[in-house]
């Protein structure tokens, strides 16, 4: 393992989008990018999904076999507030991270340059103001995948950053363990998890991986209210039916040994700042070193297709 530079200052975004506007929710991405950067954070991770938000709850109109006239309408909206990438607004947030000196990390549903499908997707800038990875979610989880497609490419990229490989699962995806084995055999030391899972078997999933990689897991989740859904969409019944909070957040850092860096955050947007000492990466990995000494390659081999 390469040097690492010892103390990875992180500020991780506990907040609400606007929900199906991709301009507001660039400018408030923006805001919090500066916000963070006055805390001196280099690097800054915003959850799944925050342009132009996770519509839970939704189905548009989506039954087996069928579909609705209206329900077709509020997708065409959430496609139209979905983003090319790249596009003005990555060229917006790439400029919000350089003005920071930053890495920033953010969740975005993408439009295809070329279909009309959407994925589920993670960006990641570098400091530069460079977009430096794409990643899009494997496979959307459940009725997710009415909404979003499978990604057909960018599996597994990998910032090169000065803490070491950083890399991004979605939500869900940090249940396929092979996909988990992908990121360390890459030699991920920040495993970010951008997601919007707010139930108490997530947190153990996350301490889990952290201490299997033996690597800094950031949990990133959203927290939105009922009441932030547009009045106008064409589901008002559906809306209805959530909770007065639909995701309560739970945002929290975790240490290469599994135990919580920051405790998790419940029930209100919040900016969560550590410092990480890099240095626990290398010592964690002395007994276990999962595709290092701790493997068996001429038993076991993943073979992955990028």
């Amino acid at each position: 393992m390469k040097d690492l530079k010892p103390i990875c200052k992180i500020a991780v975004v506990q907040a609400a989008p606007v929900m199906f506007d991709k301009d507001a929710c660039v400018e408030k991405a923006v805001s919090l990018i500066r916000e963070a950067a006055a805390h001196q954070a280099e690097l800054i991770v915003f959850p799944e999904l925050f342009i132009p938000c996770y519509p839970y709850g939704m189905t548009f109109g989506f039954t087996v076999g069928s579909r609705t006239a209206d329900g077709r309408k509020d997708w065409k909206r959430y496609y139209d507030n979905s983003i090319l990438v790249p596009g003005p607004e990555t060229e917006r947030l790439g400029q919000a991270a350089k003005e920071a000196r930053a890495w920033v990390s953010i969740g975005v549903s993408e439009r295809d340059t070329l279909s009309a499908t959407l994925y589920n997707t993670n960006l990641v800038f570098s400091p530069d103001g460079a977009l430096s990875t794409v990643h899009r979610k494997l496979k959307p989880t459940g009725a997710e995948r009415v909404v979003w497609g499978d990604a057909n490419r960018d599996y597994f990229p990998i910032a090169e950053t000065p803490w070491g490989p950083m890399g991004s699962m979605i939500c869900w995806e940090s249940y396929m363990p092979l996909a988990r084995v992908a990121l360390y055999e890459k030699g991920v030391t920040l495993y970010l998890s951008p997601n919007t899972n707010d139930n108490e078997e997530w947190q153990a999933t996350i301490r889990h991986i952290a201490i299997e990689g033996h690597c800094y897991f950031i949990n990133c989740d959203m927290y939105f209210t009922r009441d932030m859904y547009p009045k106008d969409l064409h589901c008002p019944e559906e809306i209805a039916r959530l909770n007065d909070i639909v995701c309560r957040g739970g945002s929290c850092v975790v240490d290469p040994y599994g135990h919580y860096v920051t405790e998790p955050v419940w029930d209100q947007e919040a900016i969560i700042y550590a410092d990480l000492d890099m240095e626990q990466v290398p010592a964690s990995r002395m007994e276990f070193d999962a595709c290092g000494h701790y493997s068996r390659p001429d038993v076991l081999e993943l073979i992955i297709h990028e």
